[in-house]
């Protein structure tokens, strides 16, 4: 089989990757959530999807991008979109940047729950969110949010004036009238046609901080979905999107960048990693950047570590080749195979996220990784093969004892997972990589981890 670089699609960049995001989500309404800061419109998505999947925590910010998830209410279907706090324009970078993004998620929305905080009246960013939503076709349902108890719901009378119509108090930490609020939701929105429920091969961007995963996306995307901002951290839940490359369709998430857990300290970090390390458990191909001007470090070996035995496929992509001189990338193509020699069968690719140079490239690799983890060998050739292996290098002794491979089968495919059969004793790890490294020498396992586990044979008992 052609290795990656001999399968580059003859596609430009504008052709190969092409956005198709909202077509293929329309069929589904769209429903924005939206506010100011820390009015709870994490705390009702979380309260909507019966799980906790939007970051919840007591300062506003929190939530910082654009977050889809599929919801639904009643039979209806539909797809609940998580924002940034609206805020009033205050000339600091990131926080304008939320606004853009919570302003961007109302194009193509169904409907908009304006989510205000019922026990304090209206606020002047309150004000300024209504007399955006008066000028969008969606339909707008306003939520009073935090209404605990009926004293409380004398208080939401006032908020009449937006001006968006009736406030409906809800209490979402403890679920109050969210029934009622649903209810009303689903009946405004429109008819859809079925979903086409296939299921998209998934990709995982994954690496440490600040190296240029949300970049990424949005080339992939052809848009500013996400923020881009010098400041690591930037990131904090998983964003995700499905995209076309070429002729695939694919459903694309963005990690917050995975950090050493002692360096951790702040809970709504704590809860991004762990939903980065869980998307990247539901991966079929997780892409690792690596910043090329700083090169190898050991945080980007031990997220290596976690790619390959979460089980997903493995591209390593060098992002920002072009800035490097040629010293640092010697040194960076050195570290790749230094560092992270234990992955040696993922494929790297040098590339800019930044401007799309050797983007192109990724297509193809994608297409040679899945189709390997999807790889099957016959149990007979299967079984010539390693036991020619063996017969050449034996298994080691152990404790006085030679082990004796009796026959293997592959049990599983995404990833290939080979079970070998022992007699005699215990086979090491390291035996098991020496069966690895031969697999791959004769087998294309190209950008797939291999899981070999060893089983006993079992003596049959005797005759009593």
């Amino acid at each position: 089989m052609l290795r990656p670089q001999a399968r580059v699609s003859s596609l430009c960049w504008g052709h190969a990757f092409s956005i198709h995001h909202r077509d293929l989500m329309s069929r589904l309404p769209v429903v924005a959530v939206l506010g100011r800061p820390n009015v709870g419109k994490s705390t009702l998505v979380n309260r909507v999807l019966g799980r906790r999947e939007a970051v919840v925590q007591e300062r506003p910010g929190v939530t910082r991008d654009r977050r889809e998830f599929r919801a639904d209410w009643a039979g209806r279907d539909f797809i609940l979109i998580d924002t940034g706090g609206w805020e009033l324009a205050s000339g600091e970078e990131l926080t304008t940047g939320i606004t853009a993004q919570a302003e961007a998620a109302l194009v193509g929305a169904d409907a908009v729950l304006f989510v205000v905080d019922g026990t304090v009246g209206l606020s002047e960013e309150d004000a300024a969110v209504a007399n955006m939503l008066r000028d969008t076709t969606a339909t707008v349902i306003l939520v009073a949010n935090k209404v605990d108890d009926a004293a409380k719901e004398l208080l939401v009378s006032s908020l009449w004036k937006t001006g968006v119509g009736e406030p409906i108090p809800v209490s979402a930490l403890h679920g109050r009238g969210i029934g009622d609020l649903l209810d009303r939701l689903v009946a405004a929105l429109p008819e859809t046609e079925p979903i086409d429920e296939d299921r998209l091969p998934t990709l995982a961007i994954i690496g440490r901080p600040n190296v240029g995963k949300s970049t990424l996306l949005n080339r992939l995307l052809g848009e500013e979905r996400v923020l881009v901002s010098p400041t690591p951290g930037t990131t904090r839940d998983p964003i995700d999107v499905e995209v076309r490359l070429g002729d695939e369709r694919f459903r694309v998430v963005d990690t917050a960048g995975i950090r050493r857990n002692p360096k951790v300290k702040d809970s709504a970090d704590f809860y991004s990693i762990v939903r980065a390390r869980q998307a990247l458990d539901e991966a079929d191909v997780a892409l690792l950047l690596i910043d090329a001007t700083e090169g190898v470090t050991q945080q980007d070996q031990r997220i290596a570590e976690e790619a390959a035995e979460s089980g997903a496929g493995l591209i390593l992509l060098l992002n920002k080749w072009d800035l490097p001189d040629l010293e640092q990338r010697e040194a960076t193509t050195f570290g790749v195979g230094d560092r992270l020699g234990f992955v040696g069968w993922a494929p790297v690719l040098r590339i800019s996220a930044l401007t799309g140079a050797r983007m192109q490239r990724l297509p193809a690799a994608l297409q040679v990784v899945l189709e390997n983890r999807a790889r099957r060998i016959p149990t007979g050739p299967l079984n010539r093969m390693i036991r020619g292996w063996q017969a050449s290098h034996p298994p080691p002794v152990r404790k006085g004892r030679r082990p004796k491979i009796l026959y293997a089968v592959q049990a599983g495919i995404n990833p290939p997972t080979i079970i070998v059969f022992v007699s005699g004793g215990e086979i090491g790890d390291d035996y098991l990589r020496y069966l690895e490294n031969r697999l791959r020498a004769e087998m294309d396992f190209d950008g797939t981890p291999i899981h070999l586990m060893t089983r006993a044979k079992e003596k049959r008992a005797g005759r009593g």
